[in-house]
């Protein structure tokens, strides 16, 4: 994550009753929300490898931190299913997408998309139902975002921030660019307030 997390939440008044990460690889941020005192985490991570090692970060958790920490082992998109993700080794899986790739390879021709893993691919709305224990989403899937997002209609009408990767060129075919993913959220009343593009053609952005 490129943004200061504990900064946006100190800017924006932010005291979030829960928050749902997707593409949440090892686990990295765990710690920085629990540091925030989040009680409610929601992870989904679809690599078996990263999977792995996120239960095992989970796992590592001091139990004197009152929190509910769920973890699953699937994809998010806009149906319910199968999907094949184009997996990488050299950034730890970091890179790895639904979507083939494109100028990510160019951009960053040490990163090779050697194999494909078949995952579970399911809908945030499904999975979620009535269930408004979260107001937070922070989403990193490579360029899928706005699948996830088209996915999670209902939820969104309860979400009140949104920390997502957004790309202004094609790293992965077919992927959302930042114009078209601030047009769907604005439907929703969402408005991009901070942007950091640090990595030149991708960045991320507070909603």
């Amino acid at each position: 994550m490129l943004l200061n997390f504990s900064q946006i939440l100190k800017e924006y008044n932010i005291e979030s009753r829960g928050i749902i990460h997707v593409g949440a690889h090892y686990g990295h941020e765990l710690y920085l929300y629990l540091r925030h005192e989040i009680k409610n985490i929601l992870i989904f991570e679809p690599q078996e490898k990263a999977f792995k090692q996120l239960q095992f970060n989970i796992s590592q958790i001091n139990p004197s931190y009152k929190v509910n920490i769920e973890a699953k082992k699937i994809a998010l998109g806009n149906r319910s299913g199968e999907a094949d993700m184009f997996v990488e080794e050299a950034n730890r899986g970091m890179s790895s997408s639904i979507l083939e790739p494109a100028l990510v390879a160019v951009q960053y021709p040490h990163i090779t998309f050697e194999n494909k893993e078949q995952v579970k691919m399911d809908t945030l709305d499904n999975y979620l139902g009535s269930s408004e224990k979260y107001d937070f989403i922070n989403i990193d899937v490579q360029g899928y975002e706005l699948e996830v997002f088209k996915g999670a209609s209902k939820t969104l009408e309860k979400i009140s921030y949104i920390i997502t990767e957004v790309n202004r060129e094609e790293l992965y075919k077919g992927c959302v660019k930042v114009d078209e993913l601030d047009s769907f959220l604005g439907e929703f009343g969402f408005s991009r307030e901070v942007t950091d593009w640090e990595g030149q053609t991708w960045g991320d952005a507070f909603y």
